[in-house]
């Protein structure tokens, strides 16, 4: 692999922490400082703003505005929706002697800045010397609440180090926010108040309509001067220093999106101001710390060193799993069906805030073993725009449900027809979403009040999108683009043919199962769709007639054609070309046998049991010397199946590379937001990968394999309503089970009876 790291951040087991600050780095430490707490997310701007490179986002979630873009062919989207920066609720300007704070100009020293896990609270502090040798010491501490979503604090502490005096200070909100893409800003019709201690904002965007309220108290002393004029609301003061003695100032603001308008959203708003008037800052941040304790306590995953030598690598590999883990639980911990995750979660303006395929193949797996609620809302989400996926699908000349490679709010919002019309990944990751959760948690009431529904409308799309080959004779997609993007309008890419031969077979059996055991129900659904039992063995042909394109041996083709592409040593590629889209010109990628992402790999870990051990290792060792990992899903996949196979050299390399992906930039595009979906890779390659968790069996099965440079692996997962505790060392793994009844589990393909006396599991 030719990346590297940019090493950047210092290692610290429960802290990401930048000391000095270096320009050339602000934006790539915005993303990673980033806060969220599902609701809302900030990135890691400075408050005060100033000149240094910055890209200014406090995002609110399922806020997007919506663009027309020319549509030349049909099945090409005609307009596009995507996620948009809402009000500025950290503006702050500070003056001394004539100076205003930019640290794109000004001198200070003793930069420092903490993320601090445990409290889920971003720290900055420095001291500014002005010109004319005086020195203020600046606190800056924000966070969002995890509890009450709403609800965001800032607090500005000032110490006078060699003078008293005075300084200029200025408290504001904003809608005045210009989206980077588009270099505008897409919010009108503001209604703004401000009065002693408080600030109001309302606005609207201008296409989709939708309506934000902002409102913040703030504590300032003394005479105040209240200014509103456009999008803008703000309090200015002077503020009394002694030398020595810290002055604060404080900020409880208030975010609301509610779907209400006008009136109603701002008396809604006035109420969850008055609310949240009754918790001070200190008190928010002691229960912000509380809820971060009780969510380590089950979530945790700790690594120990083997010994010294090691030690300053494990550090880096513990910081890198608790910043996945952390991102992860800020950016969605359900109790709404309305939001999905984005790519980059709300931190950043790159993939438009759109949510991916990632979600159910990467993401859900979290969810399924931390917050099993979580996840079945996330798979509401689908449930819930599956009108949209079924107009998609008529675009396509295709029936059925076609669901969106790109969205916020279920339309497709991908105008590369490449893309957007030819991936079929979205549908049959929703399938195996659906397939995986009930599997897993048993909810059967799920499925038949929900997954039938969207299960038929995938299959009826894939049916609809399968073709018998003259060649083959079999079932296959043709002119698809499969997960490695490097490849598109290809024939029979063995990934997207296998998802829908399991999709079609999955739906057949659920709906035949459904009329079996909810026959009223099962016949309901039929006549609301108007699906025949002739249309449900259809599904059954294509699935027993599908094409794999298999060798003898083993290996699979990853889509006709393949094994005669010119090939590429990836290793050759210097690391200054990356990211690739930006270096190489689009039709160079294509000409290649050079992959972006697992492929055949992807489904060999979606569906493991289904394959043996040398099928894996024989397309292993083929594949893996060929991707160049531009996807950040890309390592945890490999080194799942590397810990598998025994290769636990492999394992360990691209286990580093996708807990401190964004740490360190490996893509060097760690500046436009975090990889938020493939975090979730990065915790699946600690549970799927070193405790070789398998899901897709009839058991949960586990296989241990701790890498020699670790002395000691733990973690938790959820299952059935029970914590399974695992401490894994060299010669044994513990498991035992928190409470709950017994639990049946597979271990180095043994079987066990899991309690809470628990098991000590030799390793074989």
């Amino acid at each position: 692999m030719a990346k590297t790291a940019d090493l950047y951040f210092r290692a610290d087991p429960w802290k990401i922490i930048e000391e000095g600050f270096d320009p050339s780095h602000a934006r790539v430490s915005e993303s990673v400082f980033s806060l969220a707490n599902e609701a809302m997310g900030v990135r890691g701007y400075f408050d005060e703003g100033g000149t240094a490179d910055s890209l200014r986002g406090a995002y609110t979630n399922g806020v997007y505005e919506i663009v027309p873009i020319g549509r030349s062919y049909r099945g090409i989207i005609d307009h596009t929706h995507f996620m948009i920066p809402t009000a500025d609720w950290l503006m702050t300007g500070i003056t001394l002697d004539g100076e205003q704070l930019d640290l794109g100009q000004v001198r200070f020293r003793d930069f420092r800045r903490e993320l601090d896990m445990r409290a889920g609270t971003l720290t900055r502090s420095f001291v500014w010397e002005t010109a004319s040798g005086k020195t203020l010491r600046l606190t800056i501490l924000r966070f969002l609440d995890m509890m009450h979503r709403e609800r965001a604090y800032q607090r500005v502490t000032l110490e006078a180090l060699n003078f008293s005096g005075e300084a200029g200070f200025c408290a504001g909100l904003t809608f005045d926010v210009r989206h980077e893409g588009y270099g505008k800003c897409f919010w009108q019709d503001p209604r703004a108040e401000a009065e002693r201690g408080r600030l109001l904002l309302q606005s609207r965007t201008a296409a989709s309509g939708q309506e934000v309220f902002a409102g913040a108290l703030v504590s300032l002393p003394g005479s105040v001067v209240c200014e509103t004029g456009g999008k803008t609301a703000l309090l200015r003061c002077v503020l009394p220093l002694e030398a020595g003695r810290p002055v604060s100032v404080d900020k409880r603001a208030v975010i609301l999106f509610t779907g209400e308008t006008g009136g109603e959203l701002w008396a809604h708003g006035l109420r969850a101001l008055a609310e949240s008037e009754a918790v001070s800052l200190d008190e928010a941040m002691e229960a912000q710390r509380a809820f971060w304790d009780a969510w380590w306590q089950t979530s945790d995953i700790r690594i120990e060193a083997a010994d010294e030598t090691v030690s300053e690598a494990v550090a880096a590999e513990q910081q890198g799993i608790r910043f996945c883990s952390f991102q992860l639980a800020q950016t969605y911990s359900g109790g709404s069906a309305g939001h999905n995750i984005g790519a980059k979660g709300m931190t950043g303006e790159a993939y438009n805030g759109h949510a991916f395929w990632d979600t159910e193949s990467c993401c859900l797996p979290f969810y399924l073993f931390t917050n099993p609620e979580a996840a079945r809302d996330l798979l509401l989400f689908r449930y819930n725009t599956l009108p949209g996926a079924i107009e998609r699908a008529k675009m396509l000349d295709c029936k059925g449900a076609c669901y969106p490679i790109a969205t916020l709010n279920g339309e497709e919002a991908c105008s590369l027809w490449q893309h957007a019309s030819l991936q079929l990944q979205p549908g049959t990751a929703v399938a195996y979403g659906i397939w995986h959760y009930v599997r897993l948690t048993g909810d059967e009431d799920f499925l038949w009040r929900y997954g039938a529904e969207m299960l038929l409308q995938i299959a009826r799309f894939l049916a609809s999108r399968a073709a018998r080959g003259n060649h083959t004779g079999q079932y296959g997609f043709y002119g698809v683009m499969g997960p490695d993007e490097f490849h598109m309008m290809v024939n029979n890419n063995a990934y997207t043919n296998y998802m829908g031969q399991r999709t079609l077979a999955f739906a057949a059996e659920t709906l035949e199962r459904m009329a079996g055991e909810m026959p009223e129900a099962c016949a309901a659904l039929m006549a609301k769709t108007a699906l025949t039992r002739e249309e449900i063995a259809h599904w059954r042909v294509i699935a027993e007639q599908m094409y794999i394109p298999r060798l003898e041996s083993g290996l699979i083709e990853q889509h006709d054609g393949f094994f005669d592409l010119p090939h590429t040593e990836i290793d050759s590629v210097p690391v200054t070309d990356f990211p690739l889209y930006d270096h190489w010109s689009y039709d160079r990628i294509y000409r290649t046998d050079m992959i972006k992402q697992p492929d055949v790999l992807m489904m060999m870990y979606l569906y493991n049991s289904s394959f043996s051990t040398e099928e894996k290792r024989i397309n292993y060792e083929f594949y893996e010397p060929r991707t160049i990992h531009e996807s950040s899903l890309s390592p945890a996949i490999h080194s799942i199946l590397a810990a598998e196979l025994d290769r636990m050299g492999e394992a360990v390399r691209f286990f580093g590379y996708a807990t401190r992906l964004d740490l360190d930039n490996y893509n060097r595009n760690t500046r436009e937001g975090l990889h938020v979906t493939s975090i979730a890779m990065a915790w699946a390659n600690i549970v799927y990968g070193f405790a070789g968790l398998r899901s897709d069996g009839d058991l949960l099965r586990f296989a241990p394999r701790l890498p020699p440079r670790w002395k000691r692996l733990c973690f938790s997962v959820m299952y059935r309503h029970r914590v399974i505790r695992a401490e894994m060392e060299a010669g044994q793994t513990r498991f035992r089970l928190e409470g709950g009844e017994a639990l049946p589990v597979r271990i180095y393909d043994r079987d066990y009876t899991l309690t809470v006396e628990g098991l000590a599991i030799p390793r074989p």
